[in-house]
């Protein structure tokens, strides 16, 4: 046997590599790399995320779909009491639309991806998707340049027959917009109606009870980063009465001139009656339109305010299914009506901004409704409403983290404010944990390096509050225009900054870079106007098209990008979202603008993040986003001189455009980078670039940070909250030398037996609660091929070679990590009527070195690793040892009573074999039962019904207390161990005393009579 030594200790310096140009790099990916290593989820989702779109199953009202903005598709089997997400393989998570096939609505379900709430911050899309499973298997059929999809029709007498609405790109021209047919249920597709490359169907719906009717809403529209327009020409409605062959407008009533989005909706129980609400020129025919004969004619019914609000944003009108005079619309608040539209009221109480609204099919009073904050549920017709609490789709911008233990993660969320909680909690991260520290549209968080203080922000930072936790104050300190300013231009998600080298630093960037060093209370300008200053692109106010919409989301000409470089304090690196790159190496005094040097990049592309490196003055890194303008190629370069010079370290590899890049702290080639699709790592500089997908959906990753202590990757996504990679500093040390190896063993921290005592949470099954970190020992190695054949195990031994406890090891190529929660081995415990708890509790090994050894094939692998005890903890090294002593002894004391029941039960079968053949063996058998009852329980149900406890149950009780403690045995303990020793030591004796009286006379018996008696040796009994 060969043995091959790979560590003799570990050390906490990691070692690490450097590339040259001209190395090839590290080509392996996915999973080949990342094997084992895997994302958690924390939520949060007491204040979840937008919802983008609900479907109920037509005839079981306990299925039902939720499509998210950002955090792909969820299913509800109760009822919508809890979700589950189905959508989570290697598919975009912006969602616009899901579809239920009405004539296999438990096989067939479509998605079109793209949401079509088109604010600021949405996401793309990338085609059509179908399961022919329930939502178990996706495939993606086609239409992959629509970028989102506002409608699907199936036809309910024929499933291969799907109409689909396509919107198109909401950011520049393009041909995939319309409506596309498929006779061949997706196989392919036909474009049979469209307006122009500006125009998009924005609404498809059919009449149920003729699929050969249905009707068309299309919308003229176009977004750019700085501007908003809703409304044209060619904004219209559309009527086919021979499934989508010919279209004519149906417009009689409505009014002249431009219109902008219009929602269309039929009345499932009377197809004649149709509501639609119009986005119109003039704001008094805005509104609410009725038509009772097919769209023939329209009457204008309603103007509301919770009617008209942002059309673009709120353009779901929904008809009960048994009633055609009880419409719902969504709005700011949601608004329903019960006489056919004349009179609205709101929705109950619930998040503002209502997406969609759908009513039970088979029950009208239940009524789930999307909004910006989550899925809410209603029991009697929208008066009262419930939020569903398990959904964990928050939508988050940015991340910060502190240093406290466990660390808390700070950010701010889409609509829903700005919060920070633990990176773990009692039981898992609840809703609990979190704390608000923020309202609006939450940004930027920002903990004070030194202080219990918080800085967070609102959109524009129209507020930037600086939040003292131990006295509550809360002081607005956003900087403000003083005289002979201009007006100060901040984005809508303005960046603020706290200093790594002065605590009481603070900075926020307007068009200039503002610095405060009294934490806000005294601001300073220490740059001119960084960005380009185009007029033509600070023209909010008009912005909106036919509504005017200027909610500060279009703002531009900002910075939007701060960073201080770790290693000099006067090196400060700005971005801005009209594309420029901006740099002092002298605290402010003069600027440089790097933009020029920057090859291959479209002018005018968005600065979304500036990286200054941990490794020299000089190293940054930046990142553009060009999806603003239709251009949705990622560009991440970097730069070793100040920006004099720039190289593209993106590559093909990448999918999605970027948004942020993480520089590793002690690997320069070690890069974070997350794109729309999710999650990229490279290990060798950007040479080559891997999809990390380990229980990491395509979720649009919007910021990411490094935890410097932990080295935990902690990701603000855009659609599933806060996602953590725990502990990346095996990815340091990958090299093309670890990669030729067939087994590698990665240096790790030592492992620390936490001394966690806490009983858990208190949330109910329906909450969402996130996932804490594993506190087990890690054993990680890497496998250059998976391990087929032939013998593979792991052992835990101390230093002289004594087997601690075996492994199940991991066989499959790439990083493998086995976890060991410091247990040894369970006791043996002694069979008996009840279950004993005693053997499912091992004793923890004591702090020191261990080697893990690992025989694979005909090799032997050794790695040794240190365990340590908690470093919070006050017990004593004495206290320790005692609690060891009493638990081996208990150990032992009931492995032995476990093969002394074991004995005394195989010497009663024989006799109950000798009883049925000579009935003076029952005097005998009665005594050998009457021990055992003093011995073990031999009655009961395990509940209610149990009986008296007997020896093993109060050994079990005595031993599973003192194992489970880290501290000294207690006086009742010790007291206790005493009483149980003694009715150990007065058992065993009397058990003993009967064999010797007894053992002779049944063994000549069995012999005589041929009947087995063979009994395991203790070791045997033991390892059996």
């Amino acid at each position: 046997m060969k043995i091959i030594k790979l560590a003799l200790a570990i050390s906490l310096t990691f070692p690490v590599v450097y590339f040259s140009q001209g190395e090839t790099g590290i080509s392996l990916k996915g999973k080949e790399l990342f094997g084992d290593l895997k994302a958690r989820h924390i939520g949060p989702a007491l204040m979840s995320g937008r919802i983008t779109d609900l479907e109920m199953h037509p005839t079981n009202n306990k299925i039902l779909y939720v499509g998210t903005a950002g955090g792909g598709v969820w299913k509800s089997t109760n009822g919508g009491a809890s979700f589950t997400p189905v959508f989570d393989e290697d598919h975009i998570q912006s969602i616009g639309t899901v579809a239920i096939d009405p004539s296999k609505p438990d096989q067939n379900i479509w998605v079109g991806s793209g949401e079509t709430w088109t604010r600021n911050s949405v996401s793309i899309g990338d085609g059509i998707y179908k399961s022919v499973d329930g939502g178990q298997t996706w495939k993606n059929m086609g239409l992959e340049k629509s970028d989102r999809i506002s409608s699907i029709i199936i036809n309910p007498k024929n499933s291969d027959e799907v109409w689909v609405g396509v919107l198109g790109s909401l950011w520049s021209d393009s041909d995939e917009r319309g409506i596309y047919k498929t006779s061949d249920g997706g196989k392919t597709w036909q474009k049979i109606f469209g307006i122009d490359n500006k125009t998009g169907c924005s609404d498809l719906t059919i009449d149920p009870k003729n699929p050969e009717t249905m009707y068309a809403s299309f919308w003229e529209f176009r977004r750019t980063a700085w501007s908003f327009n809703s409304g044209g020409e060619k904004s219209a409605l559309y009527k086919s009465t021979d499934g989508g062959k010919n279209w004519k407008k149906i417009h009689n009533g409505f009014p002249s001139g431009k219109l902008g989005r219009i929602a269309i909706a039929v009345a499932p129980s009377n197809p004649n009656i149709l509501y639609s609400v119009l986005e119109a020129e003039k704001p008094e025919t805005s509104g609410l339109y009725r038509s009772e004969d097919g769209g023939n004619s329209w009457k204008h019914l309603n103007s509301d305010f919770g009617l008209v609000v942002r059309p673009f944003y709120f353009s779901r009108i929904v008809v009960d299914p048994k009633n055609a005079d009880v419409v719902a619309k969504g709005g700011l608040f949601g608004s329903i009506s019960r006489d056919g539209g004349k009179t609205f009221k709101n929705l109950g109480a619930m998040h503002g901004d209502i997406h969609d609204i759908t009513f039970d099919n088979l029950d009208s009073e239940r009524i789930y409704v999307g909004t910006d904050g989550g899925v809410y549920r209603s029991w009697d017709g929208g008066n009262t409403m419930d939020i569903v609490r398990s959904l964990p789709v928050s939508q988050y911008y940015h991340v910060s983290l502190d240093n406290k233990e466990p660390y808390n993660i700070y950010g701010g969320l889409q609509d829903n404010g700005s919060w920070y909680g633990p990176s773990k909690g009692d039981g898992g991260i609840e809703s609990r944990d979190w704390h608000r520290v923020g309202y609006g549209d939450g940004f930027r968080v920002v903990k004070h390096p030194t202080k219990n203080i918080i800085y967070s922000e609102m959109q524009g930072a129209e507020n930037i509050w600086r939040y003292n936790i131990d006295t509550k104050e809360i002081v607005t300190v956003q900087p403000l225009p003083v005289k002979g300013d201009p007006k100060l231009r901040f984005n809508w998600n303005a960046p603020i900054l706290a200093s790594l080298h002065q605590p009481d630093r603070f900075f926020a960037g307007s068009q200039f870079l503002h610095k405060s060093e009294d934490m806000g209370k005294t601001w300073v300008k220490i740059s001119p106007d960084l960005t380009t200053n185009n007029k033509a692109k600070q023209n909010q106010e008009n912005s909106g098209g036919l509504s005017k919409d200027n909610s500060g989301a279009e703002n531009h000409c900002t910075i939007f990008t701060v960073a201080e470089s770790p290693k000099n304090e006067k090196i400060i690196w700005v971005g801005t979202d009209d594309g420029n790159v901006q740099v002092t190496k002298d605290g402010g005094q003069t600027w440089s603008n790097v933009t020029p040097n920057i090859p291959n990049l479209p002018k005018n592309t968005w600065v979304y993040h500036i990286e200054a490196s941990s490794f020299a003055d000089g190293t940054a890194y930046a990142v553009f986003d060009g999806h603003t303008t239709g251009d949705y190629n990622p560009y991440v370069y970097k730069t070793k001189d100040f920006g004099k010079t720039w190289t593209s370290i993106a590559t093909s590899d990448i999918k999605g455009f970027a948004r942020n890049l993480q520089e590793d702290f002690k690997n320069e080639n070690l890069l974070f980078l997350g794109t729309e699709k999710g999650l990229f790592i490279t290990v060798d500089g950007g040479k080559n670039w891997s999809h990390f997908t380990n229980n990491m959906p395509n979720v649009a990753v919007h910021y990411i940070d490094l935890h410097p202590k932990t080295n935990d990757l902690v990701m603000a996504t855009h659609g599933r909250g806060i996602v953590i990679l725990d502990d990346i500093s095996v990815l340091r040390q990958i090299t093309p030398e670890v990669l030729a190896k067939d087994v590698h063993f990665f240096e790790t921290p030592d492992a620390v037996i936490e001394e966690n005592s806490s009983y858990g949470g208190n949330a109910s099954e329906l909450e969402f609660v996130g996932e804490n970190p594993s506190t087990d020992a890690k054993i990680t190695y890497y496998l250059k091929k998976r391990h087929v054949l032939g013998k593979m195990d792991i052992e835990v031994q101390d230093m002289d070679g004594n087997k601690v406890t075996t492994l199940s090891p991991g066989k499959q190529k790439g990083i493998n990590v086995v976890h060991w929660n410091y247990s040894t081995k369970f006791p043996k415990i002694a069979a008996a009527k009840t279950i004993s708890f005693a053997g499912f509790n091992s004793p923890k090994v004591n702090a020191g070195n261990y080697k893990i050894v690992m025989t694979k094939d005909k090799e032997t692998y050794i790695k040794n690793i240190v365990v340590k005890n908690d470093p919070k903890s006050k017990i004593s090294a004495d206290d320790r040892k005692r609690q060891a002593e009493l638990s081996q002894i208990l150990f032992d004391m009931n492995e032995n009573l476990a093969f002394k029941v074991y004995e005394l039960d195989e010497t009663l079968k024989i006799l109950d074999q000798l009883e049925k053949k000579d009935k003076s063996f029952t005097k005998v058998k009665d005594a050998f039962l009457k021990q055992k009852e003093k011995m073990v329980v031999t009655t009961g149900d395990n509940y209610v019904g149990t009986a008296e406890p007997q020896l093993r149950e109060k050994l079990g009780e005595l031993y599973t207390s003192v194992v489970n403690q880290f501290a000294a045995p207690t006086n009742a303990q010790t007291q206790n161990f005493e009483n149980v020793k003694e009715l150990y030591d007065q058992s065993l004796k009397e058990l003993d005393q009967l064999n010797s009286k007894n053992r002779k006379k049944i063994e000549d018996q069995a012999k005589s009579e041929n009947i087995p008696f063979v009994r395991k040796t203790k070791e045997e009994f033991i390892k059996s």
